[in-house]
């Protein structure tokens, strides 16, 4: 069994270092490759893999692709029989991956699973749930927002549920183990998403040929969300709009136009 990594990045160099020193540091005991698919990025990150970690492939796009394209581009170029999607802005403890990949093996009818993730305090993350639809998705910003503010209760359920190995409807991107036949299957990440909702929409296909996805806590991984985003938030902003408009046209067009009216009248509609 073999193992490809693939990390994606775009201005955020002081993340990529300290997920490959993570890496390099404890790697998985599985026979594994690394692959970085960088975004055009202008912070020297590429030249730094290549000089820091010679074997490490280092993909370099001529434009920023957006996170599903890039992902793709990676996995072409690779051959493990399973794939990892990495944020760069994570960072993987000791035995985690091999933790996530055995646990995966363990379920013979899913094809993905995700760790626990945490952020740098060690408070969970909602890297998992039920399929996007209006009232998940407000569901899911009300729980979060509420658990980002510490509410107890909250936090309290949000931390039990995140403890428990279950089978959901996705998981979260950041840090997603496939096995590379049933991402192939499925035509791999759909690069309409540009930025945000390609995790659930990929889930979404897999489970849409009949197979699972599990979420698996025994397996943690840190998550320093939002470093990329940072390096360009008007960007990320509209990337976010034009994923979820993508995402509601593909899975629920009836609510889709009442989603670009609500864009317009908050004026957070993208121009196409």
């Amino acid at each position: 069994m073999t193992l490809s990594i693939v990390i994606v990045s775009f201005n955020a160099r002081a993340d990529l270092e300290r997920c490959l020193a993570s890496l390099h540091a404890s790697p998985p005991a599985i026979v594994h490759d690394i692959t970085i698919v960088d975004n055009a990025s202008t912070d020297g990150g590429p030249a730094f893999v290549r000089a820091t970690y010679p074997r490490v492939r280092v993909i370099e796009q001529a434009r920023n692709v957006g996170f599903a394209a890039a992902n793709n581009a990676g996995i072409r170029a690779t051959s493990g029989e399973w794939v990892l999607l990495l944020n760069g802005d994570t960072v993987v403890p000791r035995g985690a991956l091999d933790t996530l990949v055995e646990r995966l093996a363990a379920h013979p009818d899913a094809a993905v699973a995700g760790p626990r993730l945490v952020d740098g305090d060690g408070r969970t993350e909602i890297s998992f749930g039920a399929m996007l639809s209006p009232l998940n998705e407000l569901r899911q910003k009300v729980v979060g927002r509420l658990h980002a503010a510490g509410a107890p209760v909250v936090t309290g359920w949000v931390e039990r549920l995140a403890r428990t190995e279950r089978y959901v409807d996705w998981v979260s991107g950041a840090c997603l183990l496939v096995k590379r036949a049933e991402a192939v299957a499925v035509g791999l990440l759909d690069e309409r998403f540009f930025l945000y909702t390609e995790d659930v929409d990929f889930c979404a296909a897999i489970r849409g040929r009949g197979r699972r996805v599990l979420f698996a806590p025994a397996a943690e991984v840190v998550h320093h969300r939002g470093r990329s985003r940072a390096s360009a938030p008007g960007a990320a902003a509209s990337g976010y709009r034009r994923s979820q408009i993508a995402f509601y046209e593909k899975h629920h067009p009836r609510w889709a136009g009442l989603l670009r009216r609500y864009l317009a009248w908050r004026g957070q509609l993208p121009s196409d």
